[in-house]
């Protein structure tokens, strides 16, 4: 798919690199108990907004290579093959984030061992999430503008 001639892939990617660090970012702010309340409603909606931009990311990219790079070959095609498995890894990883964090608010108002360990799983998925957008972008960048 095509947006005034240029491929979705690349336009998609800037809504998933600007909301999944938000998202990352609140999801271990909310472990800090004093940020809990006011950081709740901000979570739910930026791990929203950052899985579904990541996953059609994903999917465009997908598309993109099919379309315009099926036949890409040598240094080229590995470099784009690594972007691909990195983008596999953080379509995983947000979606992980996004179903703990959601999880976690559901169950703000818990308290208790299970909370806690919910708390810690939930900033966990955060920072590896964080990780995950941050290698894949480098790929991306790397296969995009590479010599």
């Amino acid at each position: 798919m095509e947006i005034n001639g240029v491929p979705l892939h690349p336009l998609v990617v800037h809504a998933a690199v600007v909301f999944t660090p938000l998202a990352a970012l609140v999801g271990i702010g909310y472990a800090v108990p004093g940020w809990r309340d006011r950081l709740r409603w901000p979570l739910v909606v930026l791990v929203v907004i950052a899985a579904v931009a990541v996953w059609v990311a994903y999917l465009s990219g997908q598309t993109l290579r099919t379309d315009r790079f099926s036949t890409a070959t040598g240094e080229f095609a590995d470099r784009l093959d690594t972007h691909q498995t990195w983008g596999t890894r953080l379509r995983g990883g947000a979606t992980a984030f996004a179903a703990l964090a959601l999880i976690t608010v559901w169950l703000h108002d818990r308290s208790g061992p299970a909370r806690v360990a919910l708390v810690a799983a939930t900033a966990l998925a955060a920072l590896l999430t964080l990780v995950l957008v941050v290698l894949t972008g480098d790929a991306g960048a790397r296969a995009t503008w590479a010599p």
